[in-house]
């Protein structure tokens, strides 16, 4: 594919501004109907709120010094001389020795400075009993303490919420001002794409852009139309984008940058009498985008990857976003020559936050789903093991349980049965191990087989672990999963391993220690492994790859093999436990996690001490 000149992505965004600005007509709309749109207007308020000294309490107003001798033991008594409901106008005076019985809401009497909860009074007749002394200004709202006369409520340019819109509401205004929505067209493209609901057939992946794009501007409070899916052909898609020009105001493909496809989007658009101003920005993920103009509408192609999608789209078209700091607990070198916007998953620790990279690629699109945000590494840049990043947000910060370890379809059973909220970081046993000693993780599921033949508890005294509890948990059968017939035993495949294509996991797992022991036991130079280089985070990563026919065969459990339909061949069985920070045994779901791993049934053998705590640090 041949790119025109990269742009940087600031030159990117001033180009897209620059056509978003001539779109700032304005329109009044109801105040029911206003909420997600963005304000054209600053909102002042021309009120007080409240506009009059008002209760905050059911009770009796009073003056303060008549109370000051109160107690449960020495009431004072007062004579009621009226009562005020909210909305009532009355022009009521109270002197002292008298108060007046008062409704939550409803206005001070003149000579009152206080209100008494009725829940510390007792009435007799005209009279009232007081059981509690209570200060000037105590249970009473005073006019303007909310809002202010004069005061600026909203800022012109802000995209209202429901909050908002009750702010707006208690100035007593029911239209507002707002910018009207930007019409936006959606084409998706691709041969190999199908629509949602549809059967799956080979080598065909399900639209995912269309969905994720139209969401993100449904947020942004605008309008999307969707043109369907066009095949890798110029005139249709030609004749789509024309069609998307005359009902919008922005047209947006996705799919349609990648190589030789790339050279499609270009030419219908130039072929469309447009100019195209960017083919390709030094970003990553995202390189090849293009951004066109055809009758003086935006023409923009997004990549096909559903993570490069979103992230450009979020980059080009959305406003600033809140930051954070956050430390990075792994080293990661950026790509040469491209802005890397790298999505990650935050954890709160001892320190503050940090900031775990999720590396499953660009067209993962759990990529973002699992994202908290994404840091932002300059070109040629490389980020250093517990380094500080600022974290651009992508919404509100997951919150629950942190558990940071081995992957294992065991821990998703509990959570599922334990109805429990967690963040799973699938980093390895090791990984795991370090998390739980930075303070990051709650818990780690860790499998570690030492030479000495025990598990987990060397390793938890070697990278001097404290303060932190190991939970037995169960008991999983480890091997060889593979789908090829002829395969007869683990005989055959210490005596062929070189002629098969491998799959293996990440460093630091314990399989990944496991198949090393395994090597190094029978004399086997990793070296001449075909793929020992190529790994999968996951079990079922393994499995899938050997099911698609990348690979032959793979290290794996029992229980993932047997879901996928491969042939297993058992070399262990292998302790998988729970790594525990101490100070977490009170909180609620780490004590419903134990709990529930005692009690559910697991499709692992689970030994009688399972849930106890078998070693303290």
């Amino acid at each position: 594919m041949r790119y025109l000149e990269l742009c940087s992505i600031e030159e990117a965004k001033e180009a897209i501004s620059k056509y978003l600005s001539k779109y700032k007509d304005v329109e009044e709309v109801d105040l029911f109907n206003a909420v997600g749109r963005v304000l054209a207007e600053d909102i002042i308020s021309d009120i007080d709120v409240p506009p009059f000294d008002r209760s905050q309490m059911d009770g009796y107003a009073v003056k303060a010094e008549d109370t000051y001798t109160a107690d449960e033991d020495n009431p004072i008594t007062l004579k009621v001389v009226g009562s005020v409901k909210a909305g009532d106008v009355k022009d009521i005076e109270i002197n002292h020795g008298e108060c007046i019985e008062i409704a939550t809401g409803a206005g001070i009497p003149k000579g009152a400075n206080a209100v008494v909860m009725v829940e510390y009074t007792e009435k007799l007749g005209d009279y009232v009993k007081i059981y509690k002394a209570v200060a000037p200004h105590e249970n009473i709202q005073y006019c303007g303490t909310d809002i202010m006369s004069g005061e600026l409520i909203l800022r012109k340019g802000t995209k209202l919420t429901p909050r908002d819109i009750g702010a707006i509401a208690a100035i007593g205004k029911n239209k507002v001002k707002v910018y009207k929505k930007l019409n936006i067209g959606i084409i998706s493209t691709g041969n190999e794409i199908i629509s949602p609901g549809e059967k799956l057939e080979p080598y065909k992946i399900y639209d995912i852009n269309a969905y994720t794009l139209a969401s993100s501007i449904l947020e942004k409070g605008w309008n999307f139309k969707f043109y369907g899916i066009v095949r890798d052909d110029k005139e249709e898609l030609k004749k789509a984008i024309e069609n998307a020009l005359k009902e919008n105001d922005i047209v947006l493909l996705s799919g349609g940058t990648s190589a030789g496809v790339g050279d499609l989007t270009e030419s219908a658009i130039k072929e469309l009498g447009g100019e195209v101003l960017i083919h390709g920005i030094k970003i990553k993920p995202g390189k090849p985008t293009i951004v066109g103009v055809v009758n003086d509408k935006l023409v923009v192609g997004l990549p096909g990857y559903p993570t490069s999608c979103l992230i450009v789209f979020d980059v080009l078209f959305n406003d600033e976003k809140k930051t954070l700091k956050a430390f990075f607990p792994m080293r990661h070198i950026s790509a040469k020559g491209r802005t890397e916007y790298l999505p990650v998953s935050l954890v709160k620790s001892k320190n503050g936050y940090s900031a775990y990279s999720i590396t499953k690629g660009s067209g993962a699109i759990t990529s973002l789903s699992n994202a908290d945000g994404y840091v932002v590494i300059e070109e040629n840049r490389e980020i250093l093991e517990n380094e500080d990043v600022e974290v651009h947000l992508l919404g509100d910060i997951k919150v629950g349980l942190n558990i940071i370890g081995s992957h294992c379809i065991g821990v998703d059973v509990i959570l599922k049965e334990g109805n429990i909220f967690a963040k799973t970081i699938n980093v390895g046993s090791l990984g795991g191990i370090m998390a739980i000693k930075r303070g990051e993780a709650d818990i780690a599921g860790i499998h570690l087989l030492d030479n000495s033949g025990e598990y987990n508890i060397p390793f938890i005294k070697k990278y001097k672990v404290r303060d932190a509890v190991l939970v037995r948990g169960y008991i999983r059968e480890q091997g060889f999963m593979f789908k090829r017939d002829n395969i007869d035993g683990i005989e055959d495949i210490i005596k062929n391993i070189k002629k098969y294509k491998f799959i293996n996991r990440n460093k630091g797992s314990g399989t990944r220690i496991l198949f090393d022991k395994f090597l190094k036991e029978h004399g086997i130079n990793k070296d001449e492994i075909d793929g020992y280089g190529i790994e999968a985070k996951t079990h079922s990563a393994v499995a899938v790859s050997i099911v698609m026919g990348k690979a032959d065969i793979g290290m794996g459990i029992r229980t993932v093999a047997e879901q996928y339909g491969l042939r297993f061949i058992p070399i262990a069985e292998e302790h998988y436990d729970f790594l525990i920070r101490k100070e977490k045994l009170d909180d609620e779901d780490v004590k419903k996690f134990i709990e529930t791993l005692k009690k559910v049934k697991l499709p692992f053998k689970k030994p009688e001490n399972c849930g106890e705590i078998i070693f303290e640090c």
